[in-house]
């Protein structure tokens, strides 16, 4: 997965031009959605990005040059993506059930990383939750875990 993650680096720095061509990888799209989490109450908060940044770290693997340009690619994806279908239809296509489960905790984690839960990002985690097929029983059993971790 790591050779995986480098040769997407190495072309897309090889290559800028071809942003149109290249392939989304499955890391990129769940560092895209984790990303739509951090962004969705609309301000994004030091706290957030040091706990998307630990979690792509030891998700990939990847030394922080590496995570650094994840999370870049990411926020570009999000910025230029007219909906979540592409990231969520990759994610669905290749993750089991469980990993899609565990997403939906990692962007609880990611909510209550700046100490409190804002409505929006409650609001667009429940969103990406029904597009991945996560049950609401594991979407609020995923919440209630993050939040007893977070003592919120």
């Amino acid at each position: 997965m790591l050779d995986a993650i480098q040769q997407f680096f190495n072309q897309t720095l090889a290559n800028p031009g071809a942003g149109a061509e290249r392939k989304l990888t499955l890391e990129l799209a769940t560092a895209a959605l984790l990303c739509e989490v951090i962004r969705a109450d609309y301000h994004t908060e030091e706290e957030e990005l040091a706990a998307f940044k630990k979690m792509l770290s030891r998700r990939y693997q990847l030394d922080d040059d590496a995570v650094q340009e994840l999370m870049d690619l990411a926020a570009r994806e999000v910025e230029e993506a007219v909906d979540h279908y592409q990231f969520v239809t990759l994610i669905k296509d290749h993750y089991g059930y469980d990993d899609r489960v565990e997403l939906v905790r990692l962007m609880w984690s990611l909510a209550y990383a700046d100490g409190q839960l804002d409505p929006l990002e409650e609001h667009r985690i429940r969103r990406l939750a029904d597009l991945l097929y996560v049950s609401h029983s594991d979407f609020i059993r995923t919440k209630l875990h993050v939040q007893s971790q977070s003592g919120g």
